[in-house]
């Protein structure tokens, strides 16, 4: 019997959304791992950060997630790989739901779900035999607040899509990790004090105490990139908050 190892020794991870985040974090634990990584974002200063910080077995590219030619001509440009990791999103769209417009919704949908969308198709030809995609959605989907429509909309439609495409791309894996809050720079549009205000709220409530950290995600990332035996599957790592 072989057990699940979280070695990725000489393996290649692409990380779209991978500059900053849970999507950075993954990117650090993969290179613990011992892979080589790929950070994609559309902002070029983060690309350029994030392969400082990262080190000699990063490289980085520039891509507009909403170009399907340019997300195509991406993995044309970097060839054969191991593992897509998906955790690409733009500020999130919230709001009384009579007051929203029909697109911002749609603009909800862009990155989050189409980007996604465009990634895995562009992806799949180039992956590796035993590779693995990885995406990302959020606990709106089941436990949804006044104001979380299209959210609770996104994260709906990346669980569907997870599982179609488990079974379209067999035996490519394909898996979902949907956080519950975490401390990352997703929240940087509140002030300080709203910020400070919503942590302390959540830790109060979580049945863990304490909001998540990018790091405590990027476990599970690497999880779904290394057990061969998991497929079509949400993973929720929210520290017990649809618990409560």
């Amino acid at each position: 019997m072989t057990l699940a190892s979280t070695n990725l020794q000489h393996q290649r991870v692409v990380l779209v959304g991978g500059t900053s985040g849970i999507g950075l974090a993954t990117a650090h634990a993969a290179l613990a791992a011992g892979a080589s990584v790929v950070v994609v974002s559309s902002r070029s200063e983060r690309v350029a950060q994030a392969v400082a910080s990262l080190g000699e077995r990063a490289e980085g590219y520039t891509v507009d997630l909403n170009d399907e030619a340019a997300v195509r001509g991406l993995f044309e440009q970097l060839g054969a790989f191991d593992h897509l990791v998906y955790s690409a999103g733009d500020s999130l769209q919230i709001g009384p739901f009579a007051d929203m417009d029909l697109d911002t919704v749609r603009r909800s949908f862009a990155v989050r779900v189409f980007g996604a969308i465009a990634a895995v198709k562009h992806a799949a030809p180039y992956l590796r035999t035993g590779g693995s995609v990885v995406l990302t959605s959020g606990v709106a989907s089941q436990r949804p607040h006044k104001g979380w429509v299209a959210l609770a909309g996104v994260c709906s439609a990346m669980e569907g899509i997870t599982r179609a495409l488990a079974v379209e791309l067999a035996p490519i894996r394909v898996n979902l990790v949907s956080p519950g809050l975490v401390r990352t720079p997703l929240w940087a549009g509140m002030s300080e004090a709203e910020r400070a205000s919503l942590y302390a709220a959540s830790e109060a409530a979580l049945p863990v105490g304490r909001v998540g950290e990018a790091e405590d995600l990027a476990q599970t990332y690497l999880y779904l990139m290394t057990n061969r035996y998991a497929t079509g599957q949400t993973f929720t790592v929210d520290g017990g908050g649809v618990l409560v």
